[in-house]
């Protein structure tokens, strides 16, 4: 299975949080699942911590390119399509890091690993 991890799924899963829900943990940790983030979620991390809202052990560079590798995650580009996408989408949610990110889930077909319901409320699959 193919999946993109919600920011918060990816941050929960690295740092063990129990938020993750089990259906989540268990898809992650699958070997033969393939997991994706977006660089959309790397923007969301930079953002966070430059604004202090999210600690990390290192530069987020260094930690999240670590974490990729530590946990055979596959970097997701943003594309042009991807960006303009966002603009059809129904207003459900006004978080353009979340919007983008159901935005690469409809067009890669790519079901997103999150607790949001509002990402729900779109066409795309969610697993949580």
């Amino acid at each position: 299975m193919r999946v993109l991890l919600d920011t918060h799924a990816f941050l929960w899963w690295i740092t063990d949080d129990p938020q993750l829900s089990s259906r989540a943990r268990g898809i992650i940790s699958n070997g033969e699942n393939t997991l994706y983030l977006s660089a959309a979620s790397g923007w969301e991390i930079s953002v966070k911590a430059r604004l202090g809202k999210l600690e990390l052990p290192d530069n987020p560079a260094a930690f999240i390119f670590e974490q990729l590798s530590s946990n055979a995650i596959i970097e997701l580009p943003v594309k042009m399509n991807h960006a303009l996408h966002v603009y059809t989408l129904p207003s459900h949610h006004r978080d353009p890091f979340d919007r983008l990110l159901v935005s690469q889930a409809q067009h890669e077909i790519l079901p997103i690993i999150t607790a949001d319901k509002q990402i729900a409320e779109y066409d795309v699959k969610v697993i949580w």
